[in-house]
C-alpha cells in the first residue's frame, strides 16, 4: 500500500453559512426551535435571510469545517461536494480552496440553487441553524474522483448528507473504494434526527465493520444505541468499531480505542460565544492528532483545544494559530 497523498479526503454538504447575531425575541418571533437545525425550503429561507442582521457569509458545512481546523493545523486535505453554479456556489469554492483544501468537484446546472445555512447566534452563544440543501443533496457516484479516495489517509463522511439518495449512494461507493485501497473511514452521526431518519443504516455499517472511527456526542450516542445511560450507551458500541469518540460538551470527550479508554475535560474559556462549529473542530483535533500517530489521549486534547477556541467567537474557523495553541496547550 502507497503513502497516502492526502491525510483525509471528506465527502460532506458543500453549504455557505450564513451568521448573524441576534436576540432571543427574534428567534421566538421567527417560531425557531432554539439550538437546533431545521431543514427549510427555499421560501423559507429567503424569508429567515430577510429577518436578519448584518451577516457573515463563509463556506461551511460540517465537513468542510472539519478540513478547514485541519487545514489550518498543517494537514493535507481534499473536499468532495455539491455546488451550483451561481454565485454562492464561486464564493463556497474561492473560500475553502483559500484556506488550503483542494476542491474540485464540479459545479451543477441549473435548480437548486447552492445550499446556505441561515444561523442565528442568540447572546449566550447557542446557535439555531436553519439549513436550505440545495444542490448538495445531487452529489452522484460519478462526481466521485475514486483515485482520490483511495489516496487519502483517511475518507470523513458527514452524517448529514446521508438522507438524500445520490449522495448516500456516492458515499456507500467511496466507503468501498477506501477499504479496499486499505485506508480508514471515519464518520460523524453529525445529529439525532438524521440517526432517527437512518440509524438502521448507520448500525449495519457499524456490524459489518466498514467504521473504524465514530464521532457521536452524548445524545446521539443516545438515539444510536437506545442507552440513555452515556456509559450504558459507550459499552453498546466500543467493541463494534476500532475507535469510538463521543463528546459531552462541556463535560469533555471520551474516546474508546482497542480496549484502551481516555477521557478529557473541555478546555477553560472566558466565554462562550458561539457554539457553531464545536464538533467539527473537535473532530479537526482529533482526526489531526490520529492521522500524525499521537496517543488517545492527545488526540482527544487537540480535540478539545480546537473546539475551545472555535466557541470563544462568532464563526466555524479559527481566529488564532490553531497550530502555536495546540503547541501551547500540550506543553
Amino acid at each position: 500500500m502507497t503513502d497516502p497523498r492526502y491525510d483525509v479526503v471528506a465527502i460532506g454538504n458543500a453549504i455557505v453559512d450564513v451568521m448573524a447575531p441576534c436576540e432571543d425575541e427574534l428567534i421566538e418571533e421567527l417560531g425557531l426551535a432554539k439550538g437546533g437545525m431545521t431543514l427549510v425550503d427555499t421560501e423559507r429561507a429567503q424569508e429567515l435571510y430577510d429577518a436578519m442582521g448584518r451577516a457573515t457569509e463563509i463556506s461551511g458545512g460540517s465537513a468542510a469545517n472539519t478540513l478547514a481546523g485541519m487545514a489550518a493545523l498543517g494537514s493535507q486535505c481534499a473536499f468532495v461536494g455539491q455546488v451550483a453554479k451561481d454565485q454562492l456556489g464561486d464564493i463556497f469554492a474561492h473560500d475553502i480552496r483559500a484556506v488550503g483544501i483542494d476542491f474540485d468537484t464540479q459545479p451543477r446546472e441549473g435548480d437548486p440553487p447552492t445550499a446556505r445555512c441561515l444561523i442565528f447566534v442568540t447572546p449566550d452563544g447557542e446557535r439555531t441553524m436553519n439549513t436550505f440543501l440545495g444542490a448538495s443533496q445531487f452529489l452522484p457516484p460519478a462526481a466521485l474522483d475514486e483515485e482520490l479516495i483511495a489516496s487519502a489517509g483517511v475518507l470523513y463522511l458527514e452524517g448529514y448528507l446521508w438522507d438524500p439518495e445520490e449522495p448516500r449512494s456516492a458515499m456507500r461507493r467511496a466507503i468501498d473504494v477506501s477499504r479496499d485501497a486499505g485506508r480508514k473511514v471515519a464518520f460523524t452521526a453529525s445529529e439525532s434526527f438524521v440517526i432517527e431518519r437512518h440509524g438502521d443504516d448507520f448500525r449495519a455499517l457499524i456490524e459489518e465493520g466498514k467504521i473504524d472511527i465514530l464521532f457521536v456526542n452524548e445524545h446521539e450516542l443516545a438515539t444510536l444505541t437506545g442507552k440513555t445511560d452515556f456509559e450504558a450507551g459507550l459499552d453498546a458500541l466500543k467493541d463494534k468499531v476500532p475507535t469510538l469518540v463521543a463528546t459531552r460538551s462541556a463535560k469533555g470527550a471520551v474516546a474508546i480505542a482497542n480496549g484502551e479508554r481516555a477521557e478529557v475535560p473541555a478546555e477553560p474559556i472566558a466565554k462562550v460565544v458561539d457554539t457553531t462549529g464545536a464538533g467539527d473542530l473537535f473532530a479537526a483535533g482529533f482526526l489531526t492528532g490520529h492521522t500524525r500517530g499521537e496517543n488517545l489521549e492527545t488526540c482527544l486534547r487537540m480535540g478539545a483545544i480546537c473546539a475551545g477556541e472555535i466557541i470563544s467567537h462568532i464563526g466555524a474557523r479559527s481566529e488564532k494559530d490553531l497550530n502555536a495553541l495546540v503547541a501551547e496547550k500540550l506543553g
